[in-house]
C-alpha cells in the first residue's frame, strides 16, 4: 500500500523556506517565467529535505532499480537524502568532465548493465535530463524512470515519455499554485496569471 504524501505541508514548507518565488526570472532554456523554484535552499532545512526524501520514496514504491543517479548540482543533495532514506547507493554524472584527477565523468561506483533511477529537483523542458541520461547510457547503465520534486508542467515530461522514459514527480507547479491560493498565501490574480502563463507555455511546445 502506497504511503500518503502530505502535499499541503510540503508545499507550505517550500513556500516558507522561500523556495517558491514570484517575479520575473530567466530559466535555463532562456524563457522568462513569473515563478521560480529554488530547491537548492533545501540544504538549509534538513527536516524539509528529509520530508522530500520520504515523499520521493512513496512516489517510487514498486520501481526496480540498482542505484540512484542525481543530476548536479541541485539534484545531488536530494539524491543523497533519498539514498540515505532507502539505503541505496548513489552516483552522479558530471555534466562537464573534469580535467584533473581521474578525469571520469561518472562519480561513484557502478557496474555496467545496472538500472539507475534518475533524480533531479525540477522538470521544465527535458533537455538537461536527456543530457544526463545520454552520459549514463554511454557507460551502459540503463535508465527507465526518473523522478523530480516538482514538474513545472511545461512539456518536459511529455517529451521524455515520448522517448520511452517514465517520469514521476512529487508535486506539480499547478498543485503548488492551487494549494497556495487555497491557503490564502497568494492572491487570486497571481494564481490566475501564472495558470494562464503555464497553459500558454504548454501550447507553444
Amino acid at each position: 500500500m502506497q504511503k500518503v504524501i502530505d502535499k499541503e505541508a510540503l508545499i507550505s514548507g517550500l513556500y516558507d523556506l522561500g523556495a517558491v518565488q514570484f517575479g520575473e526570472f530567466t530559466l535555463k532554456s532562456g524563457e522568462i517565467s513569473p515563478v521560480y523554484l529554488d530547491l537548492r535552499l533545501l540544504i538549509s532545512r534538513p527536516g524539509l529535505l528529509r520530508r522530500v526524501a520520504r515523499a520521493m520514496q512513496a512516489c517510487t514504491e514498486g520501481l526496480k532499480f540498482d542505484r540512484l543517479a542525481a543530476i548536479p548540482l541541485s539534484g545531488v543533495p536530494i539524491g543523497v537524502a533519498f539514498s540515505l532514506a532507502i539505503e541505496c547507493p548513489l552516483i552522479y554524472p558530471r555534466m562537464q568532465m573534469k580535467d584533473h584527477g581521474t578525469g571520469r565523468y561518472i562519480e561513484g561506483l557502478y557496474n555496467p548493465g545496472e538500472t539507475v533511477l534518475l533524480i533531479d529537483d525540477v522538470l521544465s523542458r527535458g533537455d538537461s535530463k536527456l543530457e544526463a541520461i545520454s552520459l549514463l547510457e554511454t557507460v551502459r547503465l540503463h535508465v527507465t524512470d526518473l523522478i523530480v520534486v516538482v514538474d513545472r508542467g511545461m512539456g518536459g515530461a511529455e517529451d521524455l515519455e515520448a522517448k520511452g522514459y517514465h517520469v514521476h514527480h512529487i508535486l506539480t507547479l499547478q498543485e503548488i499554485l492551487d494549494t497556495l491560493l487555497a491557503l490564502k498565501r497568494i492572491p487570486e490574480a497571481r494564481h490566475r496569471f501564472i495558470t494562464a502563463w503555464l497553459a500558454e507555455s504548454r501550447s507553444s511546445q
